[in-house]
């Protein structure tokens, strides 16, 4: 297996990965739209992707971060919003390549921590997370505002 940041050249991959991985969350299938998403964020290079590969260079899964700060501890942090496996490529260690793949890239980038979410009810991921050092956060009750 290998893991590339992906650029344009790996665009049609991440936007089939990222396409089938909406659909995980209960969205309609919208191909087009996932490759634009994609391709706005490799072009404003306002998030960071990684793409696991096998040896034929097949997409197996990929992970997007996005940046944010600390503004008390002043340092970098990422938000691993979308970790996704392909269906025919799970429990191949995909997803625990491309967790220690994100902190290797944390290190490298200084960053203070990585954070994520999951759903309550996806048991499996919380196993991982916690697997790979990942705590769950309970000093803080978390907010979100939908804007009208």
């Amino acid at each position: 297996m290998k893991i590339l940041n992906v650029s344009n050249a790996e665009l049609e991959q991440v936007a089939v990965l990222f396409d089938a991985y909406r659909q995980f969350y209960e969205q309609s299938s919208d191909l087009e739209a996932a490759r634009l998403f994609i391709a706005m964020r490799l072009e404003a290079q306002d998030s960071v992707i990684f793409l696991a590969q096998n040896e034929t260079s097949e997409a197996l899964g990929f992970v997007q971060l996005y940046p944010s700060f600390s503004s008390v501890a002043m340092k970098r942090m990422w938000y691993l919003n979308d970790l996704y496996v392909a269906e025919n490529a799970r429990h191949q260690g995909v997803a625990r390549a491309l967790l220690k793949h994100v902190e290797t890239f944390a290190k490298e980038t200084n960053a203070l921590t990585v954070k994520l979410a999951t759903a309550v009810s996806n048991e499996k991921a919380k196993s991982l997370y916690e697997s790979e050092g990942y705590a769950k956060v309970t000093a803080f009750d978390h907010y979100t505002q939908r804007v009208k």
